[in-house]
């Protein structure tokens, strides 16, 4: 009966114990529940209304996604995203891959050069944008500064024109984003066994033949998990726009993020804004639907 007793008193104190870590992670649940996937939700239903600049729950169907897809300055965000993604994305890789490798080879003041290309990172794009935008403006930037110096013909005046500004994100963007690349990838190249290498090296090939066709294929979920960042980060450029071009000359440098902002917040379309919000939900899961059932795939087989 004592040894009953004893057990009875101290099932309280297991059951805390077993309830502990789900009231301990509850709150966090609840908000991402209610902050990220409510929200979504939310933007969903709106997409659906006539809501102005304030929501509205008059459902007006598919009606939003048409005026969408009607209005011209939705295509040239769009054509810019793809041309920004497309160039940001393969210039972030092929220069991450290259400093990785390039600090892979043991060089001296490793550290001091690994810090210099990881301090854009730490840097908001808001800072990168900024700083990017005086050093490209024409009239106190590096053109202003060479044509001083002499070079009277030199002429970098992409941040004012509509058909380059576009390159001008992907400068920045890149700047910001290469090191970062550089740093996932010098991971996974410490981690490939050297003695791989070595037996390379004996049987005679070159540096660049084992690094191309041994180590790097070897980095395949380096490789996705740098492109899918990339690619989120491309997509939801928002504060780079704005602090750099603000979407302009007119809007030629527009990207989704910010025609969303614009249309949601500045000109009172919320509809309109919701239907941009979820088009941009749709184009991440395009790409992050196969990535996912692809290492769901590969860990069933393995």
């Amino acid at each position: 009966m004592s040894t009953v007793a004893v057990f009875n008193k101290a099932s309280p104190f297991d059951t805390l114990q077993r309830w502990l870590p789900k009231l301990v992670v509850a709150p966090s649940m609840l908000l991402i529940l209610v902050g990220f996937y409510g929200y979504i939700l939310w933007t969903f239903i709106l997409s659906f209304t006539n809501s102005s600049f304030m929501p509205s729950y008059k459902w007006v169907g598919v009606q939003q996604y048409v005026r969408l897809l009607d209005n011209d300055r939705w295509w040239v965000a769009s054509k810019n995203l793809v041309l920004f993604g497309g160039m940001f994305i393969a210039i972030s890789l092929i220069l991450g891959v290259f400093l990785a490798v390039l600090l892979d080879q043991r060089i001296r003041k490793e550290g001091f050069i690994r810090t210099i290309y990881l301090y854009p990172m730490a840097l908001s794009m808001i800072v990168t944008g900024t700083a990017w935008k005086w050093l490209l403006n024409p009239g106190l930037g590096l053109d202003k500064m060479l044509r001083d110096w002499g070079w009277e013909g030199f002429r970098l005046d992409w941040l004012v024109d509509q058909e380059r500004v576009v390159y001008c994100l992907v400068i920045a963007a890149v700047w910001q984003a290469s090191g970062f690349v550089m740093a996932m990838f010098l991971a996974g190249l410490r981690g490939v066994d050297q003695s791989i290498i070595r037996a390379a090296q004996v049987d005679g090939a070159s540096l660049p033949t084992i690094y191309l066709r041994i180590v790097l294929p070897s980095l395949r979920p380096v490789f996705f998990s740098a492109f899918m960042i990339l690619a989120h980060i491309s997509i939801k450029s928002f504060d780079l726009v704005a602090a750099m071009t603000a979407g302009g000359p007119g809007y030629s440098s527009d990207l989704p993020a910010m025609f969303m902002y614009s249309f949601t917040f500045s000109r009172g379309q919320m509809g309109i804004g919701s239907a941009s919000a979820m088009l941009m939900l749709g184009a991440i899961l395009t790409i992050l639907v196969p990535y996912l059932y692809s290492e769901l795939r590969n860990k069933r087989h393995d």
